[in-house]
């Protein structure tokens, strides 16, 4: 009734914080146990708390100044308001970068889990090929409209989660104490941390979301920031049971295997179904593997796919939305078909792009905007300076641990 005079029902909080916890779960957590293997579960859990904070606080920051722009204002506006010119530009080749290196890392754990699928029907198929076939049936749907993705997405979204817990339980009923606290091979497990902390970062990636929270509320920031909690504690929870899993049922020695074939979602996959006693929930593990890295696939192409249609200015009709699909698809494709297994190394560097515009920047912009008026009466988060000289110096020490890593200055876990 109210609705009929004019007046909005309330927004649902519980909507806003699916919005993020389903943004920022995907499969790039098929990445944690294998990077996770070195530091194994303790230190794991540790560092994920760790990066949870950090990137809590920095959707915090990013949301104080937003709140300071009309509802609506894009991240590409709050960095040009903020930041100038050098800081949007710098903001736009981070996010473009990272949405493209993970289309490439989605079309490599595609191929890899419908190659893992191939094989259990006795078929075998080149994981170049596969993950060509991934990107071509998926890529089609995002062409031919958003409304398309949207309802796909939906309804992936529900067999997932269903999927999920099902596989789950039973992995987690399966857990084995001994494995998880007394795992076997070197006992050398803190030094590891350091160069598998991008693929923490990488696994809370829901800052683009941010604005559209604030245009749906409308400027009610305890919502927001009510929203960002929830759904980022959501997602950590989600981490905390699949890691309990992972480690509680494969042995660390195991994932030295792991990564020597390229530690890909098939070969993760694989190693779990065979420990699994009941084969139907084998399949639900690999079904969630299946939809959560096509789910991840739809929600960073369509980011992308709009994100070039702007930048080249192509029209929203079949020709326009076809120059657009070359230029999102192609180049990503390519590089699956010369890199079929580049999964791991593909996410590192979406962490390396990400530590810049989920972190640097919305310190940064938080920082500026509080200079330039220091009376401001609206929201801010608490801890003054320390707060962001924290998410700051995060987002540094995450970039650096990654570039170290791959210099190999830093212990990483084979």
């Amino acid at each position: 009734m109210a609705n009929h005079m004019g007046v909005q029902a309330p927004k649902s909080l519980l909507g806003g914080a699916m919005i993020i916890a389903g943004t920022t779960v995907g499969a790039g957590m098929f990445s944690l146990p294998v990077v996770g293997a070195g530091m194994w579960f303790g230190y794991s859990l540790l560092m994920m708390v760790g990066v949870w904070l950090c990137m809590l606080l920095s959707g915090l920051l990013l949301l104080e100044t937003n709140l300071r722009f009309e509802p609506g204002a894009s991240f590409d506006t709050l960095t040009r308001e903020s930041l100038g010119r050098f800081g949007r530009i710098v903001n736009g080749l981070s996010i473009a970068f990272v949405l493209y290196i993970l289309t490439y890392a989605y079309i490599s754990g595609g191929g890899s889990i419908v190659n893992h699928s191939v094989a259990g029907l006795g078929l075998e198929l080149p994981q170049s090929l596969a993950g060509l076939l991934f990107a071509l049936v998926l890529a089609t749907v995002v062409v031919i409209s958003t409304k398309a993705v949207d309802r796909i997405s939906t309804l992936m979204l529900g067999a997932m989660i269903i999927s999920f817990f099902l596989a789950i339980a039973q992995l987690l009923l399966d857990v084995d104490t001994t494995t998880l606290f007394q795992p076997d091979g070197e006992q050398r497990f803190a030094p590891f941390l350091w160069a598998a902390l991008p693929f923490g970062l990488a696994s809370f990636g829901y800052h683009g979301n941010v604005p559209s929270l604030v245009k749906y509320y409308g400027k009610e920031p305890a919502k927001v920031a009510k929203a960002l909690f929830i759904g980022t504690f959501i997602a950590l929870v989600i981490y905390t049971c699949w890691m309990l899993a992972t480690m509680g049922n494969l042995p660390r020695s195991q994932f030295s295997d792991i990564i020597a074939q390229g530690g890909n979602m098939g070969v993760l996959v694989a190693a779990l179904t065979q420990v699994m006693s009941n084969s139907w929930l084998a399949s639900m593990l690999t079904l969630f593997a299946h939809l959560a890295v096509a789910s991840s696939f739809l929600g960073v192409t369509l980011g992308l796919f709009d994100y070039l249609a702007d930048l080249f200015g192509f029209a929203d009709d079949g020709k326009g939305r076809l120059k657009t699909a070359l230029v999102t698809f192609v180049p990503p494709t390519v590089l699956g078909l010369l890199f079929p297994d580049g999964f791991l190394v593909a996410i590192g560097f979406a962490a390396l792009a990400a530590t810049v515009w989920t972190l640097i920047v919305p310190g940064m912009m938080a920082h500026r905007m509080r200079r330039a008026d220091p009376g401001y009466s609206g929201f801010k988060v608490p801890g003054g300076k320390a707060v962001i000289l924290l998410v700051v110096a995060f987002g540094i020490l995450t970039a650096a641990c990654h570039l170290l890593a791959m210099a190999q200055w830093l212990p990483v876990y084979a």
